[in-house]
């Protein structure tokens, strides 16, 4: 990869023997940076708006140039590929969304042994060979959905948990701050948890098997809102969903989002999780400019209740 300033000094060179100007510069010479994105899973919601969000933040800076997204399907072996597409592009930076920590290091590493400046969004790698990391605090929100569960349940109940991929850091993290949250209340036992992979199909499956097997459940905590609303869905076929509560995170501002859910009744609480894409729009273009920027940079999070989730939803939709 050029720098900017043997970029110019080539230009210049190419100019003069009549070639005319790089594949990567304007007519004005102002140099054009690329920016390749690797997405797991574009079938999430919170991850298609994530994508539309960055394609968004990325038209406000003219001289960065957004790739086409690759969507890997939540398939590891295929984001390997993409990643290592890019890298053989050679574009000035790389944003990378694992599917999962392991697969996706050894390929982040390449892109480092190549000097291309990664930007890691929401899911980690097994490896500090990044420029930055960029995501929300997700013990915290696990922490939040904890607590709500505390309000919602002061006499204790039982709790099933609708799990992320399993490998992944959110998951682990938000599993480790709901269950230290409860903690606070022995009456309250998690009876049943299990991997969703973050998907709504997967947890209206999930849940229709559980209201089979647990005649009583007081309260399902999906790690995100496309879980939590599967479960509502199998709840609500057979009459049940008015005997427990729901809770997830996310909280998209989108018409079938987190936010409305709270509004409409459906879940009880999620929070809202940065999507993280106007930082990352924000951190390619200082990248490109040899600006510094954090190496770990954390998010905060904001609970959305039946009381805000109107005001959220204003404040955060964006439209179709």
């Amino acid at each position: 990869m050029l720098t900017f300033g043997v970029f110019i000094t080539v230009l210049i060179a190419l100019v003069s023997c009549g070639q005319g100007p790089s594949t990567t510069a304007t007519t004005t010479s102002k140099k054009v940076f690329v920016v390749g994105y690797s997405q797991s899973n574009n079938a999430e919601p919170y991850r298609a708006q994530l994508n539309l969000q960055l394609e968004y933040f990325m038209k406000k800076y003219p001289d960065l140039k957004l790739l086409p997204i690759t969507d890997a399907h939540q398939d590891s072996t295929t984001q390997v590929g993409h990643v290592q597409s890019f890298i053989a592009q050679h574009v000035d930076v790389l944003i990378v969304s694992p599917n999962e920590p392991a697969p996706l290091t050894a390929p982040i590493e390449q892109a480092c042994a190549a000097h291309i400046p990664v930007i890691i969004l929401d899911r980690s790698v097994n490896t500090d060979c990044y420029t930055s990391f960029i995501g929300g605090d997700n013990v915290l929100a696990g922490e939040k959905a904890g607590q709500e569960a505390l309000q919602l349940l002061p006499n204790g109940g039982n709790v099933v948990e609708l799990q992320g991929i399993l490998s992944d850091q959110p998951q682990i993290d938000r599993d480790k701050g709901f269950r230290a949250a409860i903690a606070a209340n022995p009456k309250i036992k998690i009876i049943a948890s299990r991997e969703a992979k973050w998907l709504k199909p997967n947890a209206t499956t999930i849940m229709q098997q559980w209201l089979s097997q647990y005649p009583k459940i007081d309260l399902v905590y999906g790690q995100n809102d496309p879980m939590a609303l599967g479960a509502y869905l199998a709840a609500s076929g057979v009459g049940k969903a008015s005997r427990m509560k729901f809770i997830g995170t996310d909280g998209l501002a989108i018409p079938d989002g987190g936010i409305r859910a709270v509004q409409q009744g459906q879940l009880a609480f999620t929070n809202i999780y940065p999507t993280c894409a106007q930082q990352a729009a924000e951190y390619a273009e200082n990248i490109v400019h040899h600006q510094s920027v954090q190496h770990r940079l954390t998010l905060g999070i904001t609970e959305v209740t039946p009381e805000n989730a109107p005001a959220l939803y204003k404040q955060y939709y964006l439209g179709s």
